[in-house]
Protein backbone atom coordinates (compact mmCIF):
# COMPACT_ATOMS: atom_id res chain seq x y z
CA UNK A 1 0.00 0.00 0.00
CA UNK A 2 1.09 3.85 -0.68
CA UNK A 3 1.12 6.30 2.10
CA UNK A 4 -1.47 8.75 1.08
CA UNK A 5 0.01 12.43 1.39
CA UNK A 6 -1.30 14.45 3.86
CA UNK A 7 -3.23 17.32 2.75
CA UNK A 8 -2.42 20.74 4.41
CA UNK A 9 -5.13 23.55 5.18
CA UNK A 10 -4.60 26.48 3.02
CA UNK A 11 -2.53 29.47 5.12
CA UNK A 12 -4.96 32.16 5.65
CA UNK A 13 -3.02 35.28 4.31
CA UNK A 14 -2.46 37.88 7.24
CA UNK A 15 -1.45 41.67 7.72
CA UNK A 16 1.70 42.94 9.20
CA UNK A 17 0.33 45.05 12.63
CA UNK A 18 3.00 47.77 13.23
CA UNK A 19 3.19 49.43 10.01
CA UNK A 20 -0.78 49.58 9.33
CA UNK A 21 -1.81 50.81 13.38
CA UNK A 22 0.17 53.70 12.12
CA UNK A 23 -1.97 54.43 9.06
CA UNK A 24 -4.64 53.35 10.99
CA UNK A 25 -4.15 56.22 13.81
CA UNK A 26 -3.41 58.50 10.81
CA UNK A 27 -6.70 58.08 9.77
CA UNK A 28 -8.34 58.56 13.14
CA UNK A 29 -6.25 61.56 13.78
CA UNK A 30 -8.25 62.56 10.03
CA UNK A 31 -11.41 61.58 11.55
CA UNK A 32 -11.00 63.39 14.62
CA UNK A 33 -10.01 66.44 12.87
CA UNK A 34 -13.79 65.92 11.24
CA UNK A 35 -15.62 65.47 14.36
CA UNK A 36 -13.64 68.34 16.17
CA UNK A 37 -14.05 70.56 13.51
CA UNK A 38 -18.27 69.48 13.33
CA UNK A 39 -18.17 70.27 17.21
CA UNK A 40 -16.31 74.18 15.77
CA UNK A 41 -12.59 73.13 17.52
CA UNK A 42 -10.77 74.24 14.56
CA UNK A 43 -7.67 74.34 16.08
CA UNK A 44 -7.87 71.25 17.73
CA UNK A 45 -8.86 69.44 13.86
CA UNK A 46 -5.91 71.28 12.30
CA UNK A 47 -3.81 69.94 15.08
CA UNK A 48 -4.81 66.69 14.36
CA UNK A 49 -4.04 66.80 10.64
CA UNK A 50 -0.34 67.56 11.46
CA UNK A 51 -0.63 64.56 13.60
CA UNK A 52 -2.11 62.31 10.82
CA UNK A 53 0.67 63.74 8.27
CA UNK A 54 3.47 63.09 10.80
CA UNK A 55 1.90 59.52 11.73
CA UNK A 56 1.93 58.73 7.68
CA UNK A 57 5.27 59.63 7.36
CA UNK A 58 6.00 57.11 9.45
CA UNK A 59 4.03 54.22 8.39
CA UNK A 60 5.92 53.56 5.16
CA UNK A 61 9.69 53.85 6.97
CA UNK A 62 8.05 51.48 9.21
CA UNK A 63 7.49 48.86 6.73
CA UNK A 64 10.80 49.32 4.97
CA UNK A 65 12.67 48.83 7.81
CA UNK A 66 10.91 46.13 9.01
CA UNK A 67 10.89 44.26 5.45
CA UNK A 68 6.78 44.42 5.71
CA UNK A 69 6.09 46.08 2.88
CA UNK A 70 2.81 44.43 0.82
CA UNK A 71 0.34 45.55 -1.17
CA UNK A 72 -2.61 45.55 1.19
CA UNK A 73 -0.63 48.31 2.76
CA UNK A 74 -0.15 50.55 0.02
CA UNK A 75 -3.45 50.36 -0.57
CA UNK A 76 -4.95 50.99 2.75
CA UNK A 77 -2.39 53.81 3.22
CA UNK A 78 -3.92 55.53 -0.06
CA UNK A 79 -7.81 55.14 1.86
CA UNK A 80 -5.89 56.50 4.73
CA UNK A 81 -4.63 59.66 3.28
CA UNK A 82 -7.94 60.19 1.47
CA UNK A 83 -9.84 60.66 4.58
CA UNK A 84 -6.80 62.43 6.52
CA UNK A 85 -5.51 64.69 3.79
CA UNK A 86 -8.68 65.16 1.13
CA UNK A 87 -11.98 64.77 3.32
CA UNK A 88 -10.54 66.21 6.56
CA UNK A 89 -8.78 69.60 5.42
CA UNK A 90 -11.77 69.86 3.44
CA UNK A 91 -14.66 70.08 5.73
CA UNK A 92 -12.80 71.33 8.67
CA UNK A 93 -12.79 74.30 5.84
CA UNK A 94 -16.17 74.30 4.96
CA UNK A 95 -17.25 74.15 8.94
CA UNK A 96 -14.82 76.60 9.22
CA UNK A 97 -15.38 79.51 6.20
CA UNK A 98 -17.32 77.57 3.45
CA UNK A 99 -20.58 77.88 5.11
CA UNK A 100 -20.68 81.20 5.70
CA UNK A 101 -21.34 81.54 2.01
CA UNK A 102 -24.75 80.77 2.69
CA UNK A 103 -25.22 84.03 3.69
CA UNK A 104 -24.93 85.91 1.22
CA UNK A 105 -28.05 83.78 -1.55
CA UNK A 106 -28.31 80.06 -2.60
CA UNK A 107 -25.47 80.70 -5.01
CA UNK A 108 -23.02 82.04 -3.10
CA UNK A 109 -23.49 78.75 -1.11
CA UNK A 110 -23.39 76.41 -3.96
CA UNK A 111 -19.77 78.19 -4.64
CA UNK A 112 -18.76 77.44 -0.89
CA UNK A 113 -19.09 73.97 -0.77
CA UNK A 114 -18.33 73.56 -4.56
CA UNK A 115 -14.94 74.73 -2.96
CA UNK A 116 -14.78 72.27 -0.90
CA UNK A 117 -15.23 69.51 -3.27
CA UNK A 118 -12.54 70.47 -5.74
CA UNK A 119 -10.21 70.36 -2.98
CA UNK A 120 -10.97 66.73 -2.10
CA UNK A 121 -11.82 65.63 -5.53
CA UNK A 122 -8.12 66.65 -6.51
CA UNK A 123 -7.02 64.85 -3.41
CA UNK A 124 -8.47 61.63 -4.72
CA UNK A 125 -7.08 62.35 -8.19
CA UNK A 126 -3.81 62.92 -6.90
CA UNK A 127 -3.50 59.59 -4.71
CA UNK A 128 -5.00 57.53 -7.81
CA UNK A 129 -2.03 59.02 -10.26
CA UNK A 130 0.48 59.11 -7.70
CA UNK A 131 -0.62 54.85 -7.20
CA UNK A 132 -0.07 54.47 -10.93
CA UNK A 133 3.00 56.31 -11.46
CA UNK A 134 4.98 54.29 -8.62
CA UNK A 135 8.26 53.12 -9.94
CA UNK A 136 7.92 55.44 -12.93
CA UNK A 137 8.78 58.98 -12.12
CA UNK A 138 12.05 60.16 -10.44
CA UNK A 139 11.70 59.51 -6.88
CA UNK A 140 13.38 63.19 -5.97
CA UNK A 141 10.21 65.27 -7.23
CA UNK A 142 6.83 65.00 -6.70
CA UNK A 143 4.24 65.65 -10.11
CA UNK A 144 1.74 67.93 -8.21
CA UNK A 145 1.59 69.14 -4.44
CA UNK A 146 1.60 66.08 -2.46
CA UNK A 147 -1.52 65.70 -0.39
CA UNK A 148 0.00 65.94 3.00
CA UNK A 149 1.76 69.35 2.03
CA UNK A 150 -1.46 70.31 0.92
CA UNK A 151 -3.34 69.69 4.15
CA UNK A 152 -0.54 71.57 5.89
CA UNK A 153 -1.30 74.76 3.99
CA UNK A 154 -5.00 74.84 4.57
CA UNK A 155 -4.91 73.61 7.79
CA UNK A 156 -1.86 76.23 8.67
CA UNK A 157 -4.38 78.86 7.43
CA UNK A 158 -7.00 77.59 9.43
CA UNK A 159 -5.21 77.41 13.08
CA UNK A 160 -3.53 80.61 12.53
CA UNK A 161 -6.60 82.43 11.97
CA UNK A 162 -8.46 80.68 14.68
CA UNK A 163 -5.29 81.15 17.02
CA UNK A 164 -5.12 84.94 16.73
CA UNK A 165 -9.58 84.97 17.08
CA UNK A 166 -10.13 85.51 13.20
CA UNK A 167 -13.67 84.30 12.25
CA UNK A 168 -13.74 81.79 9.23
CA UNK A 169 -16.59 83.95 8.59
CA UNK A 170 -14.68 86.94 7.78
CA UNK A 171 -12.60 85.16 4.92
CA UNK A 172 -15.14 83.31 3.46
CA UNK A 173 -14.21 84.85 0.17
CA UNK A 174 -10.93 84.20 0.71
CA UNK A 175 -11.26 80.59 1.81
CA UNK A 176 -12.50 79.22 -1.84
CA UNK A 177 -9.78 80.40 -4.02
CA UNK A 178 -7.29 78.80 -1.26
CA UNK A 179 -8.97 75.63 -1.59
CA UNK A 180 -9.66 75.50 -5.17
CA UNK A 181 -5.84 76.98 -5.88
CA UNK A 182 -4.49 74.34 -3.19
CA UNK A 183 -6.27 71.85 -5.04
CA UNK A 184 -5.51 72.18 -8.35
CA UNK A 185 -1.78 72.62 -7.60
CA UNK A 186 -2.35 68.65 -6.43
CA UNK A 187 -3.38 67.65 -9.89
CA UNK A 188 -0.77 69.76 -11.86
CA UNK A 189 2.43 68.95 -13.22
CA UNK A 190 4.48 71.09 -11.48
CA UNK A 191 7.31 69.14 -9.96
CA UNK A 192 7.90 69.47 -6.07
CA UNK A 193 10.97 68.27 -4.30
CA UNK A 194 10.26 65.32 -2.37
CA UNK A 195 13.36 65.08 0.24
CA UNK A 196 13.52 61.45 -0.28
CA UNK A 197 17.14 61.60 -1.48
CA UNK A 198 18.20 63.47 2.00
CA UNK A 199 20.39 61.35 4.00
CA UNK A 200 18.20 59.80 6.47
CA UNK A 201 19.86 56.94 8.18
CA UNK A 202 23.52 57.87 7.22
CA UNK A 203 26.03 60.03 9.11
CA UNK A 204 26.06 63.95 7.95
CA UNK A 205 28.39 66.52 10.15
CA UNK A 206 27.90 67.89 13.06
CA UNK A 207 26.54 71.15 11.29
CA UNK A 208 23.26 69.47 10.44
CA UNK A 209 22.43 68.49 13.70
CA UNK A 210 22.73 72.44 14.63
CA UNK A 211 21.11 73.33 11.44
CA UNK A 212 18.08 71.49 12.80
CA UNK A 213 17.76 72.87 16.49
CA UNK A 214 18.08 76.44 14.76
CA UNK A 215 15.17 75.46 12.76
CA UNK A 216 13.14 73.59 15.66
CA UNK A 217 13.27 76.54 17.92
CA UNK A 218 10.72 79.17 16.08
CA UNK A 219 8.34 75.92 15.76
CA UNK A 220 8.20 75.95 19.44
CA UNK A 221 7.58 79.45 19.24
CA UNK A 222 4.62 80.23 17.32
CA UNK A 223 4.00 76.65 15.71
CA UNK A 224 0.81 78.07 13.38
CA UNK A 225 2.41 81.26 11.31
CA UNK A 226 5.78 79.26 11.52
CA UNK A 227 4.06 76.30 9.53
CA UNK A 228 1.84 78.58 7.02
CA UNK A 229 4.49 80.27 5.89
CA UNK A 230 6.66 77.13 5.35
CA UNK A 231 3.85 75.29 3.26
CA UNK A 232 3.40 78.22 1.87
CA UNK A 233 6.96 78.65 0.58
CA UNK A 234 6.82 74.71 -0.52
CA UNK A 235 3.39 75.44 -2.51
CA UNK A 236 5.09 78.00 -4.55
CA UNK A 237 8.62 76.21 -5.04
CA UNK A 238 6.50 73.83 -7.55
CA UNK A 239 5.80 76.59 -10.28
CA UNK A 240 8.69 78.73 -9.51
CA UNK A 241 10.86 75.47 -10.03
CA UNK A 242 8.93 74.27 -12.78
CA UNK A 243 8.73 77.59 -14.87
CA UNK A 244 12.95 78.43 -14.27
CA UNK A 245 14.07 74.97 -15.74
CA UNK A 246 11.67 75.40 -18.82
CA UNK A 247 12.99 79.20 -19.09
CA UNK A 248 16.72 77.49 -18.48
CA UNK A 249 16.01 74.40 -21.11
CA UNK A 250 15.04 77.45 -24.29
CA UNK A 251 18.21 79.45 -23.06
CA UNK A 252 20.52 76.48 -23.79
CA UNK A 253 18.47 75.02 -26.85
CA UNK A 254 18.19 78.86 -28.05
CA UNK A 255 22.11 79.23 -27.19
CA UNK A 256 22.88 76.01 -28.88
Amino acid sequence: MSDSTPVRAPRHRGIYLLPNLFTTGAMFAGFYAIVASIGGDYSSAAIAVFVAALLDGMDGRVARLTNTQTEFGVQYDSLSDLISFGLAPSLVMYTWSLAALRDYGPTWGKIGWAAAFIYAACAALRLARFNTQVGVIDKRYFQGLASPAAAAVCMSFVWSMDKFGILGAELCFITPVIAVVVGLLMVSRFRYYSFKSLPMGDRVPFLWVLIGVLVLIPFFIDPPRVLFVVFTLYLLSGPVMTLWGRATHRRRRGVA
